[in-house]
């Protein structure tokens, strides 16, 4: 049998049929502060998943291209569309149109390409997403978001991600959901345990440490993934729970960072550098940095610290942040 790789949402909470708001999640993470500055226009993100429901009221205007590497429909490379929830769910949160009706998602201006590499039943092979990230290589992506994972080390697959961050491409993985609660034990998941990744753990609307995100030394930082609403099949909606929710607020919000990047520095970020501006978003909550790695992505920081700690200390960290993307739009 082949080793495999699935998607790793941890429950399905509830569907939807019509629903009207800006996702909790996505304010959290203050998104809606930073859309008065960019959106995301431009931002060319791979969601490397189940596919994704391309009819869907607040996805079809994102989706700039696709193609599936799976089994389904006969293995037909034209035909992405999702028949298990997942990729579109993903999808959503990454950049649902900002269309005053449905949600929202992280970065409403960015496009899509949808490169599905799990079947309908969350499940692929190495070769399924290795012929992906080489896929969103050639379309010259900006970012591939991956909320999947599986126990197995794959050279092959190391290979095709490292060519990728060679590429100047941010390549951003869901931690995985086999975590225990506790930080003194190893839960790893591939690609996510790669250190050329960003690997994305899961918190609550609390600002809590989710007991299923797994912990090892290669978390990055951690964004929402409770009772997460986005986009689902059939042109609903739906509130899941996961890393695989918490990864797409991190791959959005980095589309968000180049956009600004471009503006403030007048030319294009490396990876190594964009990776340094959103780990400059983040706040640490007080956990193990193998549950946590640098704390949540928060995309307005030095507000943020100016209500937790005196005003001093917010200046502090603001001139120390001198030369830097500004914190705050």
């Amino acid at each position: 049998m082949k080793p495999f790789v699935k998607g790793i949402p941890f429950r399905v909470v509830q569907q939807i049929n019509e629903i009207n708001e800006v996702p909790k999640g996505i304010e959290l993470i203050q998104a809606p502060k930073i859309w008065r500055e960019t959106k995301g226009e431009g931002v060319k993100i791979a969601v490397l998943d189940t596919g994704c429901d391309i009819n869907h009221p607040d996805l079809k205007d994102r989706i700039i291209g696709g193609k599936n590497f799976t089994d389904d429909d006969k293995g037909n490379p034209e035909i992405f569309q999702d028949y298990n929830g997942h990729g579109t769910h993903v999808a959503g949160t990454i950049a649902a149109s900002k269309n005053n009706d449905g949600v929202v998602g992280v970065a409403p201006e960015a496009n899509l390409f949808i490169v599905k590499v799990l079947n309908r039943n969350g499940f692929g092979q190495h070769d399924w997403i290795i012929n992906g990230i080489h896929y969103a290589i050639e379309q010259n992506v900006d970012i591939i978001s991956m909320s999947l994972g599986g126990p197995d080390d794959n050279p092959k697959l190391y290979q095709a991600i490292k060519l990728a961050v060679s590429q100047n491409i941010l390549v951003v993985c869901a931690a995985g959901n086999e975590g225990d609660g506790s930080d003194a034990t190893d839960e790893f998941a591939f690609p996510g345990r790669y250190n050329e990744v960003i690997c994305v753990g899961a918190v609550n609307f609390d600002r809590l440490s989710s007991d299923f995100t797994s912990s090892h030394d290669e978390v990055d930082l951690v964004a929402p993934g409770e009772e997460i609403l986005s986009t689902y099949i059939n042109g609903k909606y739906a509130t899941l729970s996961g890393t695989s929710m918490a990864a797409p607020h991190v791959s959005g919000a980095l589309a968000l960072i180049k956009v600004l990047a471009h503006k403030y520095f007048g030319r294009q970020l490396s990876e190594p550098e964009l990776y340094a501006q959103l780990i400059k978003r983040t706040v640490p909550l007080g956990f193990s940095p193998r549950l946590e790695g640098n704390g949540i992505v928060y995309l307005t920081v030095p507000e943020h610290l100016a209500k937790i700690f005196d005003q001093e200390f917010a200046d502090t960290i603001i001139k120390a942040c001198t030369g830097d993307l500004p914190l705050e739009v």
